[in-house]
């Protein structure tokens, strides 16, 4: 991939000049960078850096998801995996179910064509919940839940998206379904804790803390591209990487030295990454013809809160007479806090161009997102607020 680095520098400065602005205004960095990058393209600043499947997915999605595992500690999330696997898997399955099906009865999409929309819309990316949270210092078990159960999630709603994309094109049958999902899942946790150990046993045998971190990006990239290229979950690869880094390997394998020089490095690896993201999802909302559809795009938003409800909710009561009981106002974050982003339109714009109805979904499924990052991101601090979870003292971090 060719990349004019002037026009790079020129997206990192404006990402920089976003950050300080949205920081004094305590506002999302992730809607202001949307906002900016449709702002380039009204000011008719051309934009080489095109968003694609392959830039999200080779590029920035590794070290997006790489970084939020590293901070996820084990001995918090084994208490609450049983709900957070549920939430990820069913809930996923249960949200897509909805969406899917209201395509089909209400808007008269294909069977194929609305299922593999709702499996790439229920995939949820709370960058902007996250991004208030580390602003305000934030931690506990609301964020665990709110950062575990979008990791997971994501991986579930990438495998399922594979199965389905294969049956809506390629006619599969249904009796390689649960093969094929064994294999995708099974595939990449393999391969990420496989990765994963094999770099941070290398990076026990040395103190520099530059090789070190060097070793941790191969873990995450590498992880990625090996589980990719033999189609498993490149998402839940570089989950098992980031997870085991973060725990066994900070505590094992990691130098003293390293260990902040790790944390710091991949903060702001972090952030550039979300800021030349939101940057380009801004660019291409400005490309998308919303107003010939408002009516089906209203629809689908309206389709897209009921099934992420239906999800929280009714799962959540299950864990109301056990340990794992998730409080109400915890409920409504997760609710609120299901954001669409990255992973969605890195799953949409690699859909075949003989998909049925493709330029409606693409169309969509940005309007979607459009929605999630002005409107979900916008009032997720005075909801936060309200619900007595929050309390805004900024921290001069744009993560």
């Amino acid at each position: 991939m060719h990349v004019d680095m002037t026009q790079l520098g020129l997206l990192l400065f404006v990402s920089a000049l976003v950050a300080m602005l949205m920081r004094r205004l305590h506002l999302p960095y992730t809607v202001g960078l949307v906002a900016a990058g449709m702002v380039l393209v009204l000011m008719q600043v051309r934009v080489q850096m095109q968003l694609s499947k392959d830039l999200i997915f080779s590029v920035f999605l590794p070290p997006l998801v790489f970084e939020a595992a590293l901070c996820i500690r084990w001995s918090q999330l084994k208490s609450d995996l049983v709900i957070v696997s549920t939430l990820a898997t069913a809930g996923v399955a249960i949200a897509a179910v909805i969406v899917a099906a209201g395509m089909h009865w209400l808007l008269a999409w294909p069977w194929g064509s609305a299922a593999v929309f709702g499996i790439l819309i229920s995939a949820t990316d709370p960058v902007s919940v996250i991004a208030t949270f580390k602003e305000a210092g934030l931690h506990g078990r609301l964020r665990l839940l709110v950062e575990a159960e979008s990791l997971l999630n994501d991986g579930t709603a990438a495998v399922a998206f594979v199965i389905a994309l294969q049956m809506a094109t390629q006619s599969m049958a249904h009796t390689n379904m649960a093969l094929a999902l064994l294999l995708t899942v099974g595939g990449g946790i393999v391969c990420g804790l496989a990765v994963g150990a094999g770099f941070m046993l290398l990076a026990g045998r040395t103190n520099d803390h530059l090789v070190e971190i060097t070793l941790t990006t191969l873990s995450a990239y590498t992880s990625f591209l090996l589980a990719e290229h033999f189609h498993f979950s490149g998402v839940l690869a570089t989950l098992c990487a980031g997870l085991l880094t973060g725990n066994y390997g900070r505590m094992a394998s990691l130098s003293s030295a390293a260990r902040d020089a790790v944390d710091s490095f991949w903060e702001y690896i972090a952030f550039v990454a979300n800021s030349l993201v939101f940057l380009l999802i801004g660019v291409h909302e400005t490309q998308q013809h919303f107003l010939t559809m408002w009516s089906a795009i209203l629809l689908t938003i309206m389709l897209v809160l009921i099934s992420r409800a239906a999800a929280i909710y009714p799962l959540c009561a299950v864990f109301n007479r056990s340990r794992m009981h998730v409080d109400i106002h915890h409920q409504h974050v997760l609710f609120w806090g299901g954001l669409r982003g990255a992973l969605a339109l890195a799953l949409v714009l690699g859909l075949p161009p003989d998909m049925p109805r493709r330029e409606d979904i693409v169309t969509i499924a940005f309007a979607v997102v459009a929605f999630s990052v002005f409107v979900q991101g916008l009032t997720m601090s005075p909801l936060l607020r309200r619900l007595g979870q929050l309390d805004i003292r900024p921290r001069g971090t744009t993560q």
